[in-house]
């Protein structure tokens, strides 16, 4: 691989080992197999709670399978599936984009007092990056370990290959500037 697209893999593709932690969080979107990854995680006894989050794309402003209102009924529904208990399954079920997953992931932990010292979250393995950003703005004294899944066939050793895994991580690349500055921004006020 090119030096150039590995330092864009090396951005972007994150993974760690799964440890012992105190929620699984799903971040939201349509792509099941998130649901396997996390299902498998609570069932090896790496967290007591999985926390799926999300209503539906802001962009759509729907979510796109009918037999569901929302994403988090989606994988909620999935995770039962899999065999993780209703009572493992926390309810997070306003957000419309990632940031408001993890702002709105956080609110229930709060509400739940449930203290997040390690979280794994379990994404799309090219949106990896972007997801531990946003979660480590609302969870700033959490350790958070990335548990990603291979989707739309897009990995770090192949995105570069096709029209859409070049679409998919170059927006990644984009959004984690563009959608940054105003948390930036806000940061560097506060730090004044």
């Amino acid at each position: 691989m090119l030096p150039f697209l590995e330092e864009m893999s090396r951005f972007i593709f994150l993974e760690d080992k799964p440890e012992k932690a105190d929620v699984i969080f799903i971040p939201g979107g349509n792509q099941g197999v998130l649901a396997d990854t996390a299902a498998q995680l609570w069932k090896d006894g790496y967290a007591p709670y999985v926390l799926p989050s999300g209503k539906y794309s802001k962009v759509t402003g729907r979510f796109e399978d009918a037999r569901f209102q929302t994403e988090w009924e989606y994988f909620s529904y999935l995770l039962r599936e899999k065999g993780v208990p209703e009572s493992a399954i926390l309810r997070e079920d306003k957000a419309t984009y990632t940031y408001e997953n993890a702002i709105f992931s956080r609110e229930v932990t709060d509400r739940m007092g449930i203290s997040v010292r390690t979280g794994i979250i379990c994404c799309q393995a090219y949106h990896a990056r972007r997801c531990k950003l946003y979660y480590q703005v609302r969870f700033p004294e959490t350790r958070f370990l990335i548990c990603p899944t291979v989707t739309h066939g897009v990995a770090r050793d192949n995105w570069f290959l096709t029209e859409e895994g070049r679409k998919l991580v170059l927006g990644e690349i984009e959004r984690c500037g563009s959608q940054f500055h105003e948390i930036v921004r806000e940061y560097g006020e506060m730090e004044k």
